[in-house]
């Protein structure tokens, strides 16, 4: 930070000094209500735009660019979010970066002030602006999409479902090694004991192609379709729809601990498909053009889910279940979970782009998502498939954070 005062400074003693003083007159115009909210640099990742800017962006939320009716259609996820966050100790930190600190009682606080205002944000939107400070987040946000996919399925042994959907195998095991270290803070360490000791989890190769989990007892489920199971693995959770049909949701478990590989990527670097237009459905389309290249195409992506039965779905991270066109997937580390988010961006749909101008809430993560980059939970059905499958542009969001 630079500091200008109307003296040269004579010795670094009082340079360090007045740098100290105006990084605490910064921590009390970011967490004091009773600042009038001005544009302010929060390092790299956030910037506190003025009550103008947050004006015209507020005016802009239309709640039926997300698929609702009116603002108070947000009540019940904005209640999910509030009993996830509500389980936190107000004092706790639910965000600690080295630019900005953020409480659980905060988070508590936006989202208790948010449902106060539902009911009159069809009217007067410009409340968000009186009522939140608005911080956005830069530089701008790589958004991306998922879904609820729908496959059928057998909750038995059937030849007509030959591909298994597994739980979590019982020799699967994992250690957190923060507990070892602090520089592992965070980091997982997915295994399984062998003869030999330690070893990585099997990748998809094995488990897939090679026995790796045969009479490990581990199936949860059949599907007739292998790549119907992969793409079910992409998106985390999805629909069965089974032969008498019944519908069971299947929900994440937990994973192998590979490292995860895009195969639109690989497509891509083997030139087999142009990086202009790549989607979902074009990965679907190649390997269906192409089944004898199936196989040695879905094997390059070594990571692999396990999965749980569930009668509703599909859940996020925050334990809630997610809202379409509302939940978010994010990175916790610098946008707390149950945060509120107002979005601006240019989304696919089956009738041509169209604006999202709306308000998001942070119910999930992704292996994937990780810095500024968020994943939009888009529902389920042929329309979602289609905006989650083409969905990558830049977005802007600001994190909403009710003033103190």
């Amino acid at each position: 930070m630079t500091i200008f005062t109307s003296a040269t400074f004579k010795t670094c003693a009082r340079t360090f000094i007045a740098a100290a003083l105006a990084a605490s007159l910064l921590a009390v115009l970011l967490f004091s209500g009773c600042v009038r909210p001005t544009q302010q640099d929060l390092g790299r990742r956030y910037e506190i735009i003025s009550y103008r800017e947050s004006l015209r962006l507020a005016r802009r939320l239309d709640p039926a660019s997300q698929g609702l009716c009116s603002w108070t259609d947000l009540e019940d996820p904005l209640l999910r979010s509030l009993s996830f966050a509500e389980k936190k100790p107000d004092g706790a930190l639910a965000v600690d970066t080295r630019t900005l600190k953020i409480t659980w009682g905060r988070v508590q606080k936006s989202l208790r002030l948010m449902l106060s205002l539902l009911h009159d944000l069809d009217a007067d939107p410009g409340l968000l602006a009186q009522k939140f400070q608005w911080l956005r987040i830069r530089p701008q946000t790589l958004m991306t999409g998922y879904y609820e996919p729908s496959l059928n399925a057998s909750l038995t042994p059937d030849p007509a479902y030959p591909y298994p959907l597994y739980g979590p195998p019982p020799d699967l095991r994992k250690v957190d090694l923060g507990a070892f270290h602090h520089r592992w803070k965070g980091q997982t360490l997915i295994y399984r004991m062998t003869d030999n000791g330690i070893e990585p989890y099997p990748d998809r190769d094995a488990i897939d192609y090679k026995g790796a989990l045969d009479g490990e007892g581990a199936e949860i489920a059949w599907a007739q379709d292998p790549v119907d199971v992969f793409f079910l693995q992409i998106q985390g959770s999805g629909r069965l729809a089974l032969p008498d049909g019944s519908v069971r949701h299947i929900l994440y478990a937990d994973k192998n601990g590979r490292p995860y590989v895009s195969i639109g990527r690989v497509l891509i670097e083997r030139g087999l498909l142009p990086a202009e237009g790549m989607s979902m459905q074009a990965i679907r389309q190649f390997i269906g053009d192409h089944p004898d290249m199936a196989g040695e195409i879905l094997r390059q992506n070594p990571s692999y889910v396990f999965f749980r039965l569930a009668d509703s779905g599909p859940i996020g991270a925050s334990g809630e279940i997610l809202a379409p066109k509302v939940s978010l997937a994010v990175d916790r580390s610098f946008i707390p979970m149950s945060g509120l988010l107002a979005m601006h961006a240019e989304i696919p749909s089956t009738e041509g782009p169209r604006e999202l101008q709306g308000i998001g809430l942070a119910q999930d993560t992704g292996g994937a998502i990780q810095g500024n980059h968020v994943d939009l939970f888009c529902g389920s059905g042929e329309e979602a498939a289609h905006t989650a499958g083409g969905l990558k542009t830049d977005a802007t969001l600001h994190l909403l954070l009710a003033r103190e």
